[in-house]
């Protein structure tokens, strides 16, 4: 009897820690599914090594990037289940080896995840060469950071941050840290921060806010904010994440709202701002990303409402994460990615828009990137220095950087300047270099051969621009090779305005004109009639299809009458007409009047009295000549 009932009770006893085990597993799992991965981990670590308990493990050391730890579980759910692995663990594991440089045995793992043949140390070697700029970058000094990523500029000498200092502030259970609020502060001349000051509580809320964005009056906000409620999504329950606007009235912020295309189904993050303010890109899970997040950019409409979200599409996104973009005064796309080639982590990249469309991205090296996650880079590029952020030294800092020319290597960009119609060479031509702010970065009078050559640098965005007296200038934008091609060979084919116009002629002189029909003035009056002015308009048409036109306005008169006052009648005549283009539209740079009296007559009637009115009315004239 006694036997029986121990036997019961240690039955008992097993049953209800079996009970306890799964319940304690069904407890870690619920916390993974929340993100929580410390808590997550510590019961993983008493568990089973099954494969789901491994997988849940190693992910949640990689997901807080305990890499070596991360590594060791990974290592050892290869060795037990490899051939039941789903291929994103290949890329995991992958970039935790990346993480502590184990580029090698990473590149194992990559190849048979991409199925192609991958070589990190060639990739880095290759990127010092092609690089365009090196940085030289700092760690923010504030003696109050704990984790701080996040910088935005605000106002001339401040920045706005996230930041996880308040410690009154709940404790988040990804990282055990207080939940990120939005902070401001001074920038000092030693490389530090003063003055740090919390945003209004209609900004900072119990849960997160981050990557704040201000528009250039300081009166519009863009920013994170994760929602309070969390939503089943596939296998996880998330928080997710909207992009809010807020509005500086009367020196507070307030009108704080979503924006209209966020979601409680998926996240919308990072907003950045297009120069012009037309354009909001931003990172997203939306349904239609290729992978994990994308960029995308939406249209903000001048009634202040918004477009249809836009996806950069396979060139900027990858089946992994693109987060954190940012457009610069340049136009420049940069942002962070893990999905495209790089050194560990997120990496900065950046992308040219060339022709309208972004081209592909380029690694900015080692300077600025490390092997864990370097992200939120930000920069004023005509001062070439700004922010990025980086948990390379176990929390999230902010760094700032200063940016110069990578002097390792100089690609060239030759060509000829011919004309488009005869393919004959146009020696004498001007052809221009800019870079991607339109600065002009050196020009070129072409000579016999008209050729021309400008040294150049890999992985930055150009423009070459071929102009010339009485044809249409060209310009072509282009952006060097990170693949290796040292030399771009570029045909400028210019078209003269003759060609291109049918009211464009040479005349026997040499001179180019836009021929319109007679402008006629009242008698000894200068004033633009009715009939002259739609004539000129003409001319305005023209000269809007072709900014860059330039045109000399003369006024002819006959030889009748003195000449002083034939040349002053002439000289009001020309600048009437001029003043007439100006009011249409047209830039008065781009104009030159000049009245020429009698001296410049078409026939024989040099003087009063020798011929008919009709052969007098032939040197009564306007002429519109094409200086360029």
């Amino acid at each position: 009897m006694k036997t029986k009932t121990y036997i019961f009770a240690s039955l008992l006893l097993v049953s209800g820690i079996a009970l306890a085990q799964k319940r304690n597993l069904k407890r870690a799992n619920q916390l993974f599914e929340m993100r929580a991965y410390n808590e997550a981990a510590e019961i993983y670590e008493t568990k089973e090594h099954t494969q789901e308990m491994l997988q849940n493990l190693a992910d949640s050391y990689y997901y807080n990037a305990n890499l070596q730890k991360a590594i060791k579980n990974y290592r050892e759910l290869f060795i037990t289940y490899k051939d039941s692995l789903d291929l994103e663990y290949y890329f995991r594991y992958a970039q935790a080896l990346k993480g502590v440089k184990n580029y090698k045995d990473a590149d194992k793992y990559l190849r048979i995840y991409y199925n192609k043949d991958v070589n990190t140390l060639a990739f880095i070697e290759n990127i010092e060469q092609t690089t365009p700029h090196t940085f030289k970058i700092k760690q923010l000094n504030d003696p109050n950071s704990k984790s701080d990523f996040g910088a935005s500029f605000y106002g001339e000498d401040k920045i706005a941050f996230a930041s996880t200092r308040n410690t009154a502030s709940p404790t988040y259970a990804w990282n055990e840290l207080p939940y990120l609020d939005l902070y401001y502060a001074t920038l000092t001349k030693e490389g530090g921060v003063k003055d740090v000051t919390p945003f209004s509580d209609a900004i900072n809320t119990e849960t997160h806010e981050s990557n704040a964005i201000f528009s250039k009056d300081g009166k519009t906000m863009y920013f994170n904010r994760t929602n309070t409620t969390r939503k089943k999504t596939d296998d996880e329950r998330v928080a997710q994440i909207k992009i809010y606007k807020a509005e500086l009235v009367d020196g507070n912020w307030t009108k704080v709202t979503a924006l209209p295309f966020t979601s409680n189904s998926y996240s919308t993050e990072h907003p950045a701002l297009s120069k012009d303010e037309k354009t909001l890109y931003f990172a997203s899970d939306m349904p239609g990303t290729l992978g994990s997040f994308d960029i995308y950019k939406v249209a903000i409409n001048d009634d202040g409402t918004y477009g249809e979200p836009e996806n950069l599409g396979p060139t900027i996104n990858t089946k992994h994460r693109e987060q954190f973009p940012f457009i610069s005064d340049y136009g420049v796309l940069y942002f962070s990615s893990n999905g495209l080639e790089g050194f560990g982590g997120l990496d900065v990249f950046r992308s040219n828009m060339v022709n309208g469309v972004f081209d592909k991205p380029v690694n900015l090296g080692s300077s600025i990137n490390s092997n864990l996650d370097d992200f939120a880079f930000v920069i004023k590029e005509k001062e070439d220095k700004g922010f990025v952020s980086s948990n390379r030294s176990g929390y999230d800092k902010i760094f700032y950087f200063g940016r110069e020319e990578n002097m390792l290597s100089k690609y060239l960009v030759e060509g000829i300047v011919q004309d488009k119609n005869t393919k004959e060479l146009l020696p004498g031509s001007l052809v221009t270099l800019f870079d991607e702010g339109g600065n002009v970065i050196q020009d070129s009078l072409v000579g016999d051969t008209a050729s021309y050559l400008f040294k150049i640098s890999p992985n930055k965005k150009y423009k070459v621009r071929g102009t010339r007296k009485a044809y249409i200038p060209q310009d072509v934008e282009f952006s060097t090779d990170k693949e290796g091609k040292i030399q771009h060979n570029i045909y400028l084919s210019l078209e003269s305005f003759e060609h291109a116009e049918e009211r464009v002629k040479e005349n026997d002189k040499g001179v180019v004109q836009v021929e319109l029909d007679k402008i006629y003035f009242d008698f000894d009056k200068s004033d633009i009639r009715e009939d002259a002015a739609k004539t000129l308009n003409v001319l305005v048409d023209l000269m809007k299809k072709y900014p860059t036109m330039e045109i000399e306005v003369s006024a002819h008169t006959d030889a009748r009458g003195s000449d002083q006052y034939n040349l002053d009648l002439s000289k009001r005549r020309a600048a009437s007409t001029l003043e007439y283009l100006v009011s249409q539209g047209i830039d008065r740079s781009r104009l030159k009047s000049i009245g020429y009296g009698e001296m410049q007559p078409l026939n024989k009637c040099v003087k009063e009295g020798i011929c008919s009115e009709e052969e007098y009315d032939v040197n009564r004239r306007c002429e519109f000549t094409i200086l360029n």
